[in-house]
């Protein structure tokens, strides 16, 4: 039994492994522009689950005839993650002077960081899918910035990592030092709850520990 993370991001698989799990990976193909559009959804919280639930489902179609997949199937978990401040919803921006705006507006304040978890039971026996479930929830942390001159968010804009993580920022990266704290589960700040993957997981019948990788 495997858990295929449909995400890219380094982030959410390392933190899966630094809790014990090893995940199997497939990027999902989903225009989220496209998906959000198409749901209609502009609450924060709703963008969230939708584009994970979208990222799941996609990696859930695409990964029976995938290289290398495992004949039993697979529990598929998609994420997304969005930064909530003044009711918007704020994703990737689209380039260093979107990052710059976006930073000058956040410091000193707080926002929601949002990350929706979609879960996909694709395992099977010899009589066909175990359960089939697909479900999903949002786990949302409170992030408070510090207030960072203008010089030093220059200086963190232009290494470029804020243009690759919602909200403009990381709390395991570069950015670290210009949170000043956190309400909640940090692990969804990086991208993957893991306390609700496993409550998630568990209504599927799956005990967390079931998934940890053999240890040599």
């Amino acid at each position: 039994m495997r858990l295929l993370l449909a995400s890219a991001s380094p982030a959410r698989a390392a933190t899966l492994r630094a809790a014990g799990v090893e995940p199997l990976v497939l990027v999902s193909g989903v225009d989220e522009p496209a998906v959000v559009e198409r749901y209609g959804v502009t609450d924060p919280q709703d963008v969230a689950l939708v584009l994970a639930k979208a990222k799941a489902e996609d990696v859930a179609a695409r990964w029976e005839d995938a290289e290398g997949a495992p004949d039993t199937g697979v529990l598929v978990v998609g994420c997304d993650s969005v930064l909530e401040l003044d009711g918007v919803a704020y994703g990737k921006p689209a380039d260093a002077a979107q990052a710059l705006e976006r930073w000058r507006g956040m410091r000193g304040r707080s926002g929601v960081l949002h990350t929706g978890h979609w879960l996909v039971d694709a395992r099977e026996d010899d009589e066909g899918p175990v359960t089939g479930a697909t479900l999903g929830a949002v786990a949302s942390t409170t992030v408070h910035f510090a207030d960072v001159p203008d010089a030093e968010l220059e200086a963190y804009v232009a290494t470029g990592e804020p243009l690759a993580v919602a909200g403009a920022f990381t709390l395991d990266g570069l950015g670290g030092a210009f949170v000043r704290g956190v309400e909640g589960d940090p692990h969804t700040v990086v991208g993957i709850g893991l306390p609700l993957l496993r409550e998630l997981l568990a209504e599927v019948g799956v005990r967390w520990t079931d998934l940890w990788a053999p240890r040599g």
